[in-house]
């Protein structure tokens, strides 16, 4: 009995130093990594002083009309994220891809990431630009922040888009945000690990190899950064705060959506009724997932610029 206790004893033992080890190397190759990788980011677009930060911002396309594009949650690298609408839209537009604070080239900040503070940030930066009249395009969550701001600066936004975007009374945004296993993840090293053993986790459109290698670091950079987290900490108060807010009568909304949606119950008829009394509102359903924007581009642009002929 004494043998195979103390057998039993140098298992345990020796099963809680491998598993010690582990975790130790784990977290420093994130570490090591980290400031490798830091320094292969090749920069782009250009950088514009917001509240005392920098944003970066992507211009391309020398169009009259100028078309704004906003990311979804936690985009790790928004100005490439966008290439192919962006390559769609450009021969027809000025288009201007923001990064919001904590998103690709973007510094973080230290303020609350509160839908007051994103929309207030987006609007000084384009003014920054000199941009006074655009279409608003965003995807998914852009949908919350982009009702905010088409009735803060109506008389600024030429028609809204929305790609996939939420709607305020979608369910599930009242549920805790898990801040602390986020933070763990990332701290430890274990979110890299993940993304290293199943690298089609990583949601990035058809690139180039070099591209989606880029892709991959910033978006391992940005990951539950502190402005992700407070985002996603504020995610009950930005959608209760977009409830309080229609899309005005007269500006024209088309929405881009993701058909046999079965994440979000009511999906097409929770956007049906938010441009029920618009005068020019419309509504697509494409085939494709969340990312519209990564395989549907080409449409999109073909029915948005039919439409906005169809509104003049």
């Amino acid at each position: 009995m004494k043998k195979a206790l103390k057998f039993i004893l140098i298992s345990i033992g020796v099963i809680l130093i491998a598993i010690g080890v582990f975790l130790a190397i784990v977290y420093t190759v994130n570490i090591v990594c980290n400031k490798v990788e830091n320094g292969k980011i090749e920069s782009y677009g250009q950088l514009v002083p917001v509240d005392g930060k920098n944003m970066n911002v992507t211009i391309q396309g020398k169009g009259e009309e100028t078309v704004v594009l906003i990311p979804g949650y936690g985009t790790g690298a928004p100005g490439i994220d966008f290439k192919p609408l962006v390559e769609e839209l450009s021969p027809f537009y000025k288009v201007v891809v923001i990064e919001p604070f904590g998103y690709g080239l973007s510094d973080v900040t230290d303020k609350e990431r509160t839908i007051e503070n994103i929309v207030a940030e987006i609007h000084e930066c384009l003014q920054k630009l000199n941009i006074n009249r655009y279409t608003l395009m965003g995807h998914s969550i852009a949908g919350i922040y982009g009702l905010e701001y088409v009735n803060k600066y109506e008389n600024e936004v030429s028609a809204f888009v929305g790609i996939d975007s939420s709607v305020p009374t979608q369910g599930g945004t009242d549920d805790e945000y898990p801040t602390e296993i986020y933070k763990s993840l990332k701290k430890s090293g274990f979110y890299r690990l993940i993304m290293k053993l199943t690298p089609d986790q990583l949601i990035a459109p058809k690139v180039d190899d070099e591209t989606r290698e880029q892709i991959r670091i910033i978006s391992l950079k940005n990951a539950m950064n502190p402005n992700i987290i407070s985002e996603g900490e504020n995610f009950q108060h930005n959608f209760n705060a977009a409830e309080n807010f229609k899309f005005p009568n007269n500006l024209p909304v088309i929405f881009f959506l993701q058909k046999n949606n079965t994440d979000v119950e009511g999906w097409i008829p929770l956007h049906e009724e938010q441009i029920k009394d618009s005068v020019n509102g419309k509504l697509m359903e494409l085939e494709g997932g969340h990312y519209l924007h990564h395989t549907e581009s080409k449409e999109i642009v073909e029915n948005f610029r039919s439409f906005m002929e169809e509104v003049k």
